[in-house]
């Protein structure tokens, strides 16, 4: 056969698709089992923090009405967080058995948002973050059916006894920007999108973000009042554009905008 009869695309096709499909390739796919073993990992930890540990560290605490059940879930939350970070951190090592940053970087997804048409990287795409956080600003204004006065800490900080309680406050207003800071940046999202997204594909398929979606509702086993809003929302907000645009980045992003949003207003209440 003769080289004029072999169809060769062009050079940017081929390096886009190289791209697409390296993404994938610089992870280690999971089986279902280790998938749920890792949301369990993370899940159940919240679950027992939230549930049995915050209730017997409430006697020890000071305050009247909710604010030693708030001052416990804030303190044991914020470990729970902590905890996915070594989590992510050791199955990181046991992986690639490096933490040097071009690798963390590939592993964990941290990379601009890809075009799956175009494979064009970064650039304009980062504006698909503007209608992602308005997205799930929705969130936040959804009821909290069935959630208890004393666990609900928007609720707490929103209230009297929370502006109270957080005015001249500088202490417990830095536990939680470490909270939000593990939550949606080194924490919750980079286990879910950085670790967990990436390496569904295998198991699940073209569903791998339903999937994603679906495990981190159901992680919110500590606060179960929000998984309908959770699944409704954080799903297409966060889980879908991230596997679209093989990017943990926007999952961070579309995320760490509310936390910046509420830690303004809590500083207001501080000041």
């Amino acid at each position: 056969m003769s080289t004029s009869s072999v169809a060769v695309a062009p050079p940017h096709e081929l390096a886009q698709h190289t791209e697409a499909v390296g993404r994938y390739q610089a992870v280690k796919q999971y089986t279902v089992v280790q998938i749920l073993g890792v949301w369990a990992a993370a899940a159940l930890p919240m679950g027992v923090l939230a549930w049995i540990a915050a209730p017997a560290l409430e006697d020890h605490l000071s305050g009247t009405g909710d604010v030693p059940m708030i001052k416990a879930l804030l303190l044991l939350i914020t470990a729970g967080m902590v905890w996915q970070f070594v989590l992510v951190a050791f199955l990181l090592w046991r992986e690639q058995r490096t933490f040097r940053w071009p690798v963390v970087r590939d592993a964990l997804w941290l990379r601009s948002p890809r075009n799956p048409k175009t494979g064009e990287s970064g650039g304009k795409l980062w504006l698909i973050l503007i209608p992602l956080i308005l997205l799930f600003a929705i969130e936040a204004m959804l009821p909290a059916v069935g959630a208890p006065a004393n666990r609900d800490l928007g609720k707490f900080l929103d209230s009297h006894a929370g502006h109270t309680f957080m005015s001249g406050n500088w202490g417990w207003f830095c536990l939680i920007l470490v909270m939000f800071l593990f939550n949606t940046l080194l924490g919750e999202e980079l286990l879910f999108r950085g670790v967990l997204l990436p390496r569904m594909n295998r198991a699940f398929g073209r569903g791998d973000w339903a999937a994603n979606g679906v495990l981190f509702a159901g992680y919110h086993v500590a606060f179960p009042w929000m998984i309908p809003a959770t699944l409704l929302i954080d799903t297409f907000a966060i889980a879908y554009p991230a596997k679209r645009y093989q990017s943990a980045w926007i999952g961070i992003a579309v995320h760490s905008a509310q936390s910046v949003f509420l830690a303004a207003i809590l500083l207001t209440l501080v000041m």
